[in-house]
């Protein structure tokens, strides 16, 4: 169901037709907070039937009720709560009272802060992230496949549009696979309650800002999977969207005020043009509509120039950390935002969590495009972003260049040789997340032609580059096709379902070369994970020559040569120009073949072929 947007008066109508239907005291949010946070400022939102025509009062030692606000919309309250340092846990009453009127009330609970050390630790360059879609991985419950009520409750795992049951206790299930592979870091696409009518599956059109959807699980459940991360030194990232809630979200089927969300006359959607937010010669309409204008019809466009929705957004993401004590971030769409909020966000975000970290997605052409958007005002932005970091799409492109590429003065290897030289224009480029694929993208298997080597080549560089690498879920198998449309790089990893005739997750269920390509993976990441010197080692590199690419990643105890040869043919490579990195080396070990080379001074290097080289005395 496509939701059209005429103007002002429809949701106002909305809003008119929901009074009469909703409890007079429909719900509280947060549901419940903490003691002893960093900022003692809490907001509340309350929503029932003419709520705002209610006082509200409260008495518990170290809470005061600093401001009531009232605003369009009389079936909201936003209070303004403050929470003195040294408040004690527990439960105490808001009252909602009015003349005439039965008392409404609601018991509201402060609890104890988890200071596990363990937890909330953030995601660095020491980390291997593994990108889940939730719905297509793996059902470990078959029982919350179907829930009736929600607007979506088709089942049907040959539709790449409808749901096919893949849930939290299925990844839960896996945990031990993902471990072998060498992954640290889970990165999850959406999870919270999308209760669209259409395509709910990916979890990008949140419908409840506090509620998992119980399809994949509940509440409890996802914090399960992130304290079994922890106990297997994982770590869990949550992926968020600040730009745009659900068209059947609660808080949009009631709207607080009209300016809740972007308003235009008709429909009208993003223009996605990144350009002009930093174009010096660029018209205030098109920038407008760059970050006013909606990503769809079902995505209403939030305004983000509203104090209640700023709040709104950030004390949930912060309720997420402090509940599950999750340790990192994913941004969705974070060019669209309003960059002075984000902004906000970011230093709130970090003085409550200082080792708690973020990246966002930041989908442009251009290397100055995408530093635009990072942390330092680098390039004379004009203000500091907080973002730390950002999905490399620069260093993808470059890749995939690199690979399929004719080598050249401008081409082939040069392309991904220039873009890491332009890691200066970031504040720290180790922060960005570099990839080969995600759910919007082709798989990479298929882009360089299901050529093995290629395919080979590509996982190579992804874990020895800098920054924090991320694979999604079956490229270790070499899952395959095109972006057109999304569903067909969301296909079910086969194995997940007690019904598959095919396990993916035992080598028994895998192909000769599926189980090449997982072991090919498994040992470059397993190596990445034991050895810092892959994870933050210093980065030279130098100029290609005849189509080789050569890099070093290197500290005080090791030294790693990788070389990359784009060629159709094999090439021996002389290795006298690395003397400043092989100096005192006469050996090495191929990490990925596990044989030893006893001599440095020429290289046999197969075609379209990388080696990762631990260089030996």
């Amino acid at each position: 169901m496509k939701v059209k947007i005429s103007s002002i008066l429809f949701f106002l109508l909305i809003s008119v037709s929901v009074f009469a239907q909703i409890p007079a005291l429909e719900r509280v949010e947060p549901s419940f907070w903490w003691v002893g946070m960093n900022n003692p400022k809490l907001q509340l939102v309350v929503h029932g039937n003419q709520i705002a025509s209610r006082e509200v009062s409260l008495n518990y030692e170290g809470v005061k009720l600093v401001k009531i606000n009232r605003v369009e919309n009389p079936n909201y309250l936003f209070l303004d709560l403050e929470i003195n340092s040294g408040t004690t846990p527990g439960k105490f009453e808001i009252a909602f009272t009015k003349k005439n009127a039965k008392k409404l009330s609601y018991s509201y609970e402060l609890k104890a802060r988890d200071k596990s050390p363990n937890r909330i630790l953030g995601v660095t360059n020491k980390d291997f992230v593994y990108l889940i879609m939730p719905d297509r991985f793996a059902n470990g419950d078959k029982k919350n496949d179907i829930v009736k009520g929600m607007e979506e409750t088709s089942l049907n795992r040959d539709s790449m549009y409808y749901r096919h049951g893949g849930d939290i206790q299925g990844i839960i299930n896996h945990l031990d696979y993902l471990q072998e592979l060498g992954v640290t870091t889970l990165w999850l696409n959406p999870v919270l309650e999308n209760n669209q009518p259409k395509t709910s599956y990916h979890g990008y059109a949140v419908t409840d800002n506090y509620k998992i959807d119980p399809r994949f699980g509940t509440n409890a459940l996802y914090k399960k999977l992130v304290d079994d991360c922890h106990l297997k030194g994982m770590k869990v990232i949550k992926d968020l969207v600040h730009n745009y809630l659900g068209s059947e979200h609660w808080i949009i089927k009631d709207l607080p005020s009209k300016d809740w969300v972007h308003q235009w006359p008709t429909y009208t959607k993003s223009s996605f043009k990144d350009q002009v937010l930093f174009d010096p010669y660029a018209a205030a309409s098109d920038k407008k509509q760059m970050t006013d204008g909606w990503f769809d019809h079902h995505m209403p466009d939030v305004n983000q120039n509203n104090e209640f929705v700023k709040n709104y957004f950030t004390q949930s993401h912060i309720w997420w950390i402090e509940y599950a004590g999750i340790d990192g971030f994913r941004l969705d769409t974070y060019a669209y935002n309003d960059p002075v909020y984000m902004a906000e966000w970011g230093k709130a975000i970090k003085a409550e969590y200082p080792r708690f970290t973020f990246f966002a997605e930041t989908w442009v052409r251009g290397i100055p495009n995408q530093a635009f958007f990072t942390q330092g005002n680098t390039i004379n932005r004009g203000f500091d972003t907080e973002l730390p970091g950002v999905t490399d799409f620069q260093a993808l492109w470059g890749i995939n260049e690199a690979l399929n590429g004719k080598p050249g003065w401008d081409g082939g290897v040069n392309t991904l040789y220039t873009t890491i030289a332009s890691d200066f224009v970031y504040q720290d480029a180790t922060r960005n997340v570099v990839f080969l694929d995600n759910h919007d993208l082709s798989r990479f298997y298929s882009v360089v032609g299901e050529d093995f080597n290629k395919y080979k080549s590509g996982i190579a560089w992804l874990l020895t580059t800098r920054g924090i690498p991320q694979l999604y879920y079956g490229t270790e198998l070499l899952m395959k096709n095109f972006s057109n449309p999304d569903g067909l790089v969301r296909s079910d990893f086969k194995g997940g379902w007690a019904e598959d005739k095919v396990n993916m997750f035992k080598a028994s269920g895998r192909t000769e070369k599926e189980n090449e390509a997982f072991n090919f993976v498994k040992t470059l990441a397993n190596y990445r994970k034991n050895n810092e010197v892959l994870q933050t080692g210093k980065l030279m590199q130098y100029v290609p020559e005849n189509g080789i690419y050569v890099y070093f990643r290197y500290n005080a105890d090791k030294t790693v040569m990788i070389i990359m040869n784009s060629n159709d043919k094999g090439e021996i490579l002389t290795t006298s120009r690395f003397d400043e990195r092989t100096a005192g080396f006469t050996q090495a070990l191929n990490i990925t073949s596990a044989t030893k080379i006893n001599s440095l001074k020429t290289l046999t290097i197969p075609a379209k072929t990388t080696l990762v080289l631990e260089l030996q005395k």
